[in-house]
């Protein structure tokens, strides 16, 4: 039987550096694809269509929608944490278009399959931690082109193998923020416009800050850009949660971590957060620190330690 399996990568966000508009062009995305959460999954030749995974089979009768193949069947060997920020949904979409692509040789490209899919359309990040891994700065769509187009990738570098992520998941915050993602397209599309100034600033920490940090392998002055950033993202995305962050959980974990890390920042819309380190000696005792506090607050929750992915997505026949 014939069989295609693809591993992928999911990722950290940490911002979209234009939400005004007022320049012809919306979000654009700074973020990162990560090593250690990954989405396994095998699609294989069927007498119908079925899968162990609801998810996938919604995306799978969507990508019908385009394109004409046989049945498959899909088994979704590892996942990656649902709602909690970090591409689950994207990652889904575009893996098993790819592996659908490649079983009956459609010739897609990862551009076909996101259209298709209607992901990674408005912020492409998640669409570049599979197609070229490492960290990643899309440019943005042009207002015109909304969901028509796959924002263009503006850079793309390999993160040092000694520069690393200590990623906390809280658990109590996780069931309250599934039920606003469910609400994300109503709330993207009634977004308030960011001050034009706003979008200056942001845009400069990107290009005179961060971009040049990490060419020049600062990993202190890149940690201040990633969260200047963020953290100025939160304050404007207030109006949508509790506070600069999604709760005041990750508020004080974002305070505990900027203590120990070159940067604590909240990835999408939470709860997960992240900071940045090098070294792992000092990445370990960060993890420790965050334990500590997950289980000293809420009912606890996961922490872990991640190099970034600069591969991206891996497709196996057979």
């Amino acid at each position: 039987m014939e069989r295609v399996k693809v591993s992928a990568p999911g990722h950290l966000h940490t911002g979209n550096p234009d939400l005004s508009g007022d320049m012809g062009r919306l979000y654009g995305t700074v973020g990162f694809a990560i090593e250690t959460l990954r989405l396994e999954i095998e699609v294989r030749e069927a007498d119908k269509d079925r899968s162990n995974d609801e998810d996938a089979l919604r995306f799978l009768k969507r990508f019908r929608e385009s394109y004409e193949f046989p049945p498959v069947e899909v088994e979704v060997k590892s996942t990656i944490p649902k709602w909690v920020g970090v591409g689950f949904h994207t990652t889904l979409a575009l893996s098993l278009g790819k592996a659908v692509s490649e079983l009956y040789d459609l010739n897609l490209s990862l551009e076909d399959i996101a259209l298709a899919m209607r992901r990674g359309l408005i912020t492409a990040l998640g669409f570049y931690a599979l197609k070229v891994g490492g960290f990643i700065y899309e440019g943005g769509f042009p207002l015109r082109k909304r969901e028509r187009v796959v924002p263009p990738l503006i850079f793309r570098g390999d993160m040092p193998d000694d520069w690393l992520f200590v990623v906390t998941i809280p658990e109590t915050p996780r069931k309250a923020l599934a039920e606003v993602r469910k609400r994300e397209d109503e709330i993207l599309g009634n977004l308030k416009k960011m001050p034009p100034e706003l979008a200056d600033r942001l845009s400069r920490i990107v290009l005179m800050k961060i971009l040049p940090a990490f060419v020049e392998r600062d990993v202190k002055t890149f940690g201040e850009g990633l969260y200047q950033f963020n953290h100025l993202l939160g304050e404007f995305w207030s109006d949508y949660q509790e506070n600069v962050y999604c709760c005041d959980l990750v508020n004080e974990g974002i305070r505990l971590m900027l203590e120990n890390a070159h940067c604590a920042c909240q990835t999408s819309w939470g709860p997960t957060f992240y900071g940045l380190v090098e070294e792992k000696a000092r990445a370990e005792r960060v993890r420790k620190i965050m334990e500590v506090f997950l289980r000293e607050n809420g009912d606890g929750g996961e922490v872990f330690i991640t190099r970034v992915d600069n591969r991206g997505m891996v497709v196996e026949h057979g």
